[in-house]
C-alpha cells in the first residue's frame, strides 16, 4: 500500500491524462478542446519530469563527493515542450478565431451542418 501511495505523482498523471482525453473527446466546443490538449499535456510534462528525478540524484557535476547523478535532459526537453506548446496553442486558438468569422460558431455540430463538402 505505501508503494502505491508513494507514487502519487504517477496518480496524478493518470488523472490529468484522463481528465483531458475526456473534455477532447467528449466536448463539442473548440476552445474546450483546446483546453483538454494543453491538460493532457501538462499530464504528459509532469510524466517526463516525474521519471527524470532520480532520489538521491543531484546535478551531474564531476566530484568525487557524489555518486548518484539526476539527468537533466527530460527537463530541458520538457521546457522545449512548454514553449512548442504555447505556440501550438496560440495558433490552436488563432484557427477557432478564424473559423468563428467564417462559421459565426465554435460549436463541431454547427460547423459540421454549415460546411458543404461533409
Amino acid at each position: 500500500m505505501t508503494t502505491i501511495l508513494g507514487l502519487y505523482n504517477y496518480w496524478i498523471v493518470i488523472g490529468l491524462m484522463m481528465a483531458g482525453l475526456y473534455v477532447v473527446i467528449s466536448r463539442g466546443n473548440l476552445i474546450k478542446k483546446v483546453i483538454g490538449l494543453n491538460v493532457f499535456q501538462t499530464s504528459v510534462i509532469l510524466f517526463y519530469v516525474s521519471m527524470g528525478k532520480v532520489k538521491g540524484g543531484t546535478a551531474p557535476i564531476l566530484s568525487d563527493e557524489f555518486q548518484v547523478y539526476s539527468n537533466p535532459l527530460p527537463h530541458v526537453l520538457m521546457l522545449t515542450a512548454i514553449v512548442v506548446g504555447v505556440a501550438t496553442t496560440a495558433v490552436a486558438l488563432a484557427l477557432v478565431v478564424r473559423i468563428k468569422e467564417a462559421y459565426d460558431s465554435i460549436e463541431e455540430d454547427e460547423i459540421l451542418e454549415q460546411d458543404p463538402t461533409s
